[in-house]
């Protein structure tokens, strides 16, 4: 069985999606030495990277293609299709939704099979949620590719049940065994600091109960459109700090976007320029920092596909307050404080909740290093691989 996967999601800046692909990679490598893996990039130095970073040079059974279209462009639903067949492939998997259409025609099944990844359907479900994203400004456009994977694409795989179940309705997908949830993992460098070692703000219980006057760090991962409601966690913080019997500070990571300028003129407004880091995008290494010197997770989102920062900051032994969504209850489970994404004054007090109640703190921590540990990208891989099997024999 000969597999292409579309790499082309893996950018310069790592964020979700390419942090999904990446590791998929990563670890089909490592489970499965019997299937013919072709990936597909644009970039010769991505590639590169990608080949270091997953130690692909190691397995005979991967190699890479490069293709001079982008992952967007008209030439490649044009001209992949023949790529396809001159490479004998099997099954076409794009970790995310764009598959080149004439590849896999509606009503009937091709030799050629299939898979796609649909992490969300945020701008199809909530258009307004990501305003001045180019899937809005061109969202009959975006609502018609959307419908067209899902009729054309032999499976489909939702990372959480309730991704699932926003495919299945909105795509109009009548055979639900078309669309299989399969959980993203965390990876294992996503773990808590070794006994004995400390960072400048750390999540260690006794320290909090013994500092009174330390600063405690509330941290954000993401990015800023207004689904991921930046703007709601910094009207919580600020009154948390009223409540708080110590001093707070919020770190912002992710790389900023000037599309999206509310958040930032919100914290000028509130006069919190100098309780507010705004770190940018950072790399993995530092990603696992800011976790690990974080004294609580906030993700307030009022959408969400999975949520990487909630399984990562429990990883890493960080407790997680998030928004009270059907997703993140069914990632996070009992394991953090939930509060309505647009209740600032719930999510202000689940905050100090967290950092003051520290007998609720320790057991948040132990239930969230538990949960972590059920999302494994091994586990991840493996039932792709058995999708991939399954969607050969069609």
């Amino acid at each position: 069985m000969r597999v292409a996967i579309d790499t082309r999601w893996i950018y310069p800046e790592i964020s979700g999606i390419g942090a999904h692909t990446r590791q998929l990679v990563r670890h089909l490598a490592r489970v499965d030495a019997g299937t013919e893996y072709v990936l597909l990039f644009r970039d010769p130095a991505l590639r590169d990277r990608t080949v270091a970073d997953c130690g692909l040079a190691d397995h005979p059974n991967v190699t890479t293609e490069l293709v001079p279209w982008g992952v967007f462009s008209p030439a490649s639903q044009v001209f992949l299709p023949g790529w396809l067949r001159r490479h004998r492939i099997d099954v076409f998997h794009s970790t995310n939704y764009m598959i080149p259409l004439l590849a896999f025609p509606r009503g009937r099944a091709g030799r050629i099979k299939a898979v796609a990844t649909i992490h969300d359907l945020i701008p199809l479900i909530a258009p307004n949620a990501t305003p001045r994203a180019l899937k809005r400004r061109l969202f009959p456009l975006y609502r018609r590719l959307m419908t067209e994977v899902g009729a054309r694409a032999d499976r489909i795989i939702a990372v959480s049940d309730a991704s699932r179940a926003d495919t299945l309705k909105h795509l109009h997908i009548a055979d639900p065994s078309r669309v299989r949830t399969i959980y993203n993992g965390v990876d294992a460098a996503f773990s808590p600091l070794p006994d004995g070692v400390r960072l400048p703000s750390t999540n260690d219980v006794g320290r909090l109960s013994s500092t009174a006057s330390r600063a405690r760090q509330v941290l954000y991962v993401g990015r800023s459109d207004p689904y991921k409601n930046l703007a709601g966690l910094i009207t919580a913080f600020a009154r948390a700090r009223r409540l708080a019997p110590f001093p707070l500070r919020l770190r912002v990571v992710g790389a900023p976007d000037p599309r999206y300028p509310e958040p930032a003129a919100l914290v000028r407004e509130l006069a919190l320029t100098d309780a507010v880091d705004w770190t940018g995008y950072v790399d993995d290494a530092t990603l696992v920092d800011a976790y690990r010197g974080a004294d609580v997770l906030v993700l307030p989102s009022r959408f969400e596909g999975f949520g990487f920062p909630v399984v990562e900051a429990m990883a890493c032994g960080t407790p997680v307050v998030c928004s009270d969504i059907p997703v993140l209850r069914e990632i996070a489970g009992p394991a953090a404080e939930f509060a309505a994404p647009d209740d600032a004054a719930g999510l202000a007090g689940a905050i100090v909740r967290v950092l003051t109640d520290l007998p609720r703190r320790a057991a948040m921590i132990a239930q969230g290093t538990e949960r972590a540990a059920r999302f494994t990208w091994d586990r991840a891989a493996r039932d792709t691989l058995a999708l991939y099997r399954e969607v050969a024999t069609l």
